[in-house]
């Protein structure tokens, strides 16, 4: 389909370049003669919706923007980079700098500040996070982005959460760097930064920061066009939605990028991995809403989803699945369910073995403790947290329901076996 010359024109290009979405819709709807009512029934929401949305700077509602664009004709290219923060570059780096060898230094310095914050915790490290969020920081110009893109995956299967939300900040750098060149691949892996980031943060309680690194995630994956990155972006952002009391926008997203990647034919392992992560997740979305049918079905078909899976996913995967992997979100969808004997059940035969990473390690192990806490086995579930800690000690400390559920073992059970050990290890940790 041809391009509007609208969107060719000079006031178009202006607007995208002075990063006002709002403004792009507001040109698209005059264009179209539409009353901000026009728009607000076709979108489902009032005109006074519409006009902040069309006079803010500050995006409040990525998906909101995303509907509206596509209601009054805003090509993607423009509206992406209407969107997209400015990218800094060496060159202004320099100018800032007292001298030469004050430029040099300044990535150098950056890094070793952050890396030295993070023994004080990931709360402390948010600030370096939070400035690269507000004004991208120039290229760090370390080393190749998919080694360490890769390094960085490494640190969240680690549970080395402190670590990582200390690279994140030159990752965003030189994902949006690399970005600038229009290539696809690199803009998916901008679109995996941001969905990294998404994931720990999610994993920390920050969901306020999460949403933007989601929103993020999803405009990068889909220019892009790569179906795989558009699945996990919707997936970080439709958890982000389900921690803020959105659950049925949550269903929404997941059931749309569930579609889209049956779409493919599910032809490559890698796309079945990502269907059956897919389906996973709805179920979850749909337990915690409430939905019992609907949550038991999509875990059975999860379950016959990922039978083609090898046990352990091959390293580098974006989905990294497996059937052990889907019985686990059987025990997280029965938990959800308010069925802890059901979720014992579905957990009894699995094994620490059967999971490659200290995160998924220690994962099984909390899920199995949340159900063995539900059913009110206090000396049980401090042995699932033990086996946790063991495995990866972020995963109890870093996680605020965990960590929780350690605090109330050691307020109410204070003599049961295990729980004082427990509480000194993740106290003196944290």
């Amino acid at each position: 389909m041809p391009v509007d010359p609208l969107w060719n024109s000079t006031k178009a290009r202006e607007l995208a370049a002075q990063r006002r979405p709002g403004a792009l819709i507001r040109l698209g709807r005059e264009h179209r003669a539409w009353t901000l009512s026009t728009l607000g029934d076709r979108l489902g929401c009032s005109p006074a919706t519409v006009s902040r949305l069309e006079r803010r700077s500050r995006i409040v509602d990525l998906t909101l923007v995303h509907r509206a664009a596509l209601e009054v004709g805003v090509p993607r290219h423009l509206l992406v980079t209407s969107l997209a923060p400015p990218v800094a570059t060496a060159s202004a780096a320099t100018k800032v700098a007292g001298s030469p060898r004050d430029a040099e230094e300044d990535p150098m310095r950056r890094r070793t500040l952050l890396t030295a914050t993070a023994a004080a915790g990931p709360a402390a490290l948010l600030i370096g996070l939070d400035d690269a969020l507000a004004d991208t920081p120039p290229p760090s110009g370390v080393g190749p982005l998919d080694a360490r893109l890769a390094a960085a995956r490494g640190l969240y299967d680690k549970g080395a959460h402190s670590r990582l939300l200390a690279v994140l900040p030159d990752l965003i750098a030189d994902g949006h760097y690399a970005a600038a060149s229009r290539h696809d691949l690199d803009q998916a892996r901008l679109s995996s930064v941001y969905s990294l980031a998404t994931a720990v943060l999610n994993k920390l309680g920050f969901y306020d920061r999460a949403r933007i690194t989601a929103d993020r995630a999803r405009t990068w994956a889909q220019v892009s066009g790569s179906p795989l990155a558009t699945a996990a972006a919707a997936r970080e952002l439709s958890i982000v939605l389900r921690h803020q009391d959105r659950n049925a926008d949550a269903q929404r997203i997941m059931t749309s990028a569930a579609a889209d990647v049956e779409a493919t034919g599910l032809r490559t392992d890698a796309s079945a991995a990502a269907y059956a992560q897919m389906l996973c997740t709805l179920a979850y979305t749909a337990a915690r809403g409430g939905q019992r049918a609907e949550a038991l079905a999509m875990a059975e078909e999860a379950r016959g989803a990922a039978r083609r899976l090898p046990p352990t996913a091959p390293a580098g995967r974006l989905f990294p699945i497996s059937p052990a992997a889907v019985d686990l979100y059987s025990v997280s969808v029965h938990w959800a369910l308010g069925d802890a004997g059901a979720a014992l059940e579905a957990g009894k035969n699995l094994r620490l073995e059967q999971f490659p990473t200290a995160e998924r390690k220690a994962r099984m192990s909390t899920e199995m403790a949340r159900a063995w806490w539900a059913w009110n086995r206090p000396e049980q579930t401090a042995r699932a947290l033990l086996d946790a800690y063991r495995a990866s000690p972020g995963e109890v400390r870093d996680r605020p329901t965990i960590r929780g559920i350690v605090n109330e073992l050691a307020e109410r059970y204070p003599r049961t076996a295990g729980v004082r050990d427990l509480h000194v290890a993740v106290t003196r940790a944290g």
